[in-house]
């Protein structure tokens, strides 16, 4: 795709965007008492008492019950969301890491574990500066679009403090809980773009992507923002993380062009075994990042581990039949690609569907994300190297889609009402449409001029001769010897 095509899809997808927020405009006063706004917020179950239970207007005032009491940092909570967030930072380091390096080729893993290494470095810091603040504080007249800058460097931030978002746990770990979710998005891009990136231009666009595509996002769904009070339904980051990665990861493989010898070089991964490695760890860290958004020690989060489970051993079994049916055999790589897509797809419904639910979704996700990630790349020919848009893209939005179908309000009050399409909601599904359809146009856009802005400034790719020879000699100085 050329440049100029690329700028004219863009001018597209602008025009789209504005529509679409016009569109859900006016429709944000009748939706917003439908549903909560946030993967923490929806899975509450202890919210403020409802009005009606405040004492009638003529009863006397010293007949009026009294006020609630303001929730309590929870130790048990607190304790939970603490191993939580060590579960997700797992995820990416070593986790992601491992998963990736697996499937490059022998020349270029240690340039493949450091984007992981040095994308969690650099995040945190971002995070900690001003990431936290625009993606999960008021942003005021603005807080439809983007939080505000009060906390910037963490200041107002006390050993006391806790966000209305999570009242019964302290702010700093909300904040260290978010921190993870945040490192391991943009992460993510680099399975779309490994063996061809500079890493001066992968840590640029890491740090402009989080501020500009990640943080505005978080806080449509989760902190506050249009999406969340419209009523569009992610529980973990279908949209928010797994789409918005993927989206980004496909725009990073259409700008910087195939590898050099795809079709006609041995590109098979080095070791595998790193990446079944990986693997069981994104799936065992998995349960910090879907269970731990319930934000409490409480059933939400017992449902949603068992939604977990249920949905990437489906997932795995989906791959597996289906790449066996189509080649014969069932590849190792095939079954550990159908579990990430499996937790890829249960993660915006964890928390708000039953078994059944997350059993469809999984096998939904297995069959759905093998024939992207292997037979639609091959026939559109774009190189997606390690498959971020085919199973993180792809399974994101269909999660997200099929959470709108799968929704019970007998799992989660926040959800869509009992009844209706399977306890599901037409109405539910069309917010989710405008949460899939936001986060496609607005990543595609942004990451799009991201990556012109480096491409005319520092460069996006390394030269061929790098290329050739490695990125593991040349961008650090470095070998693997075994």
């Amino acid at each position: 795709m050329t440049f100029f095509k690329l700028k004219r899809l863009a001018a597209f997808a602008l025009v789209a965007t504005l529509a679409g927020g016009a569109m859900a405009g006016s429709a944000l006063a009748q939706d917003a008492s439908n549903t909560t706004a946030s993967n923490t917020t929806a899975t509450n179950t202890t919210a403020a008492a409802p009005a009606a239970a405040a004492a009638p207007a003529a009863a006397p005032a010293a007949a009026a019950p009294a006020a609630t009491p303001a929730p309590k940092i929870d130790t048990g909570d607190t304790a939970w969301m603490l191993t939580s967030s060590v579960l997700v930072l797992m995820m990416t380091i070593p986790g992601l890491a491992l998963f990736y390096a697996g499937m490059v080729r022998k020349k270029n893993i240690l340039a493949t574990l450091a984007q992981s290494f040095g994308a969690t470095a650099l995040i945190t810091v971002l995070w900690m500066v001003i990431g936290y603040s625009i993606a999960f504080t008021d942003g005021g007249k603005n807080n439809a679009y983007i939080g505000g800058v009060k906390y910037l460097l963490l200041g107002p931030m006390g050993l006391n403090s806790t966000s209305a978002l999570a009242a019964t746990i302290p702010e700093s770990v909300y904040m260290f809980f978010q921190m993870t979710f945040a490192i391991i998005t943009p992460a993510l891009i680099a399975g779309a773009l490994a063996d061809r990136m500079k890493f001066t231009a992968f840590l640029a666009f890491m740090g402009s992507w989080l501020i500009l595509v990640y943080c505005p996002i978080a806080h449509w769904v989760w902190g506050g923002g249009w999406l969340g009070t419209m009523g569009a339904l992610d529980y973990a980051g279908g949209t928010v993380v797994h789409l918005n990665a993927g989206t980004a990861g496909l725009v990073a493989a259409l700008m910087l062009g195939k590898r050099k010898g795809l079709g006609t070089e041995n590109m098979a991964p080095h070791n595998l075994a790193y990446s079944v490695i990986g693997a069981s760890l994104l799936w065992v860290g998995w349960f910090g990042f879907n269970a731990g958004s319930a934000v409490t020690s409480n059933v939400n989060a017992g449902m949603a581990a068992a939604a977990t489970q249920i949905a990437t051993a489906a997932a795995t079994l989906a791959w597996m039949t289906a790449e066996w049916v189509v080649s014969k055999k069932p590849s190792v790589l095939g079954m550990v690609s159908g579990a990430v897509a499996g937790l890829v797809a249960i993660t915006p419904a964890s928390g708000f569907v039953n078994p059944m639910g997350a059993l469809i979704i999984g096998l939904a996700a297995g069959v759905v994300c093998y024939i992207s990630a292997v037979h639609v790349k091959r026939m559109f020919g774009y190189d997606d190297a390690l498959d971020a848009w085919g199973v993180h893209g792809v399974g994101g939005a269909l999660g997200a889609l099929l959470t709108g179908v799968f929704a019970s309000k007998l799992i989660n009050p926040g959800s869509a009402p009992k009844g209706g399409l399977l306890e599901g909601n037409a109405h539910q599904m069309l917010l989710q449409v405008y949460d899939v359809g936001a986060t496609f146009l607005y990543c595609g856009i942004v990451t799009f001029i991201i990556l012109t802005v480096i491409k005319f400034t520092i460069g996006l790719r390394v030269s061929e001769e790098v290329e050739v020879e490695g990125l593991d000699i040349n961008l650090h100085g470095e070998v693997v010897q075994a």
